[in-house]
């Protein structure tokens, strides 16, 4: 889910997986929505006209709960990118960045290493981590001189996790 600055600029707001749910807030208040959503797979997605979710609500009572959950966690989660963000260089949010990766597309390697084969370019990385794709380029470049992270094609790897996320820990 992504926004555009006034100057052009792309700014990723969220990755969103399997299974996720989009527009909820356009849903719940018949708002504008706040971004534009982009596959980075090919992928299939229900549209749900907005009088039908909120019938459904209105028939299911315990959806709106779990809505109410769900929108909690996110704005947790937009509270601590914006902690991080004021907080954090290049490269601690490029460490935190990879980490979220790994939690999402990890697959375990040799020497507890973790194989990231994630669809996101280094510009997706870059509006992700509210960097330039320069700075991701630049950030990667000291990663793999520590011996952190290697690239290799559209993988990477990181092979030191407790250094990545001592590194992307706020100040």
């Amino acid at each position: 889910v992504t926004l555009t600055s006034p100057g052009g600029r792309e700014v990723v707001l969220e990755v969103y997986g399997p299974g996720e749910l989009l527009g909820e807030l356009s849903a719940i208040d018949g708002g504008p929505r706040s971004g534009s959503a982009s596959a980075l797979e090919p992928m299939g997605a229900p549209i749900v006209p907005h009088a039908q979710f909120l019938r459904f609500v209105d028939d299911h009572p315990d959806v709106a709960t779990l809505l109410m959950r769900l929108l909690a966690e996110r704005l947790r989660g937009s509270s601590s990118r914006q902690l991080e963000f004021g907080t954090n260089d290049a490269i601690g949010r490029v460490c935190a960045r990879l980490l979220d990766m790994a939690d999402r597309y990890g697959r375990p390697g040799v020497d507890g290493a973790i194989t990231l084969r994630a669809p996101v370019t280094q510009n997706d990385l870059a509006g992700w981590s509210g960097l330039s794709r320069e700075a991701v380029v630049k950030a990667f470049r000291a990663l793999r001189l520590l011996g952190w992270i290697d690239v290799d094609g559209k993988h990477i790897i990181l092979h030191d996790i407790a250094a990545l996320r001592s590194r992307s820990q706020t100040a």
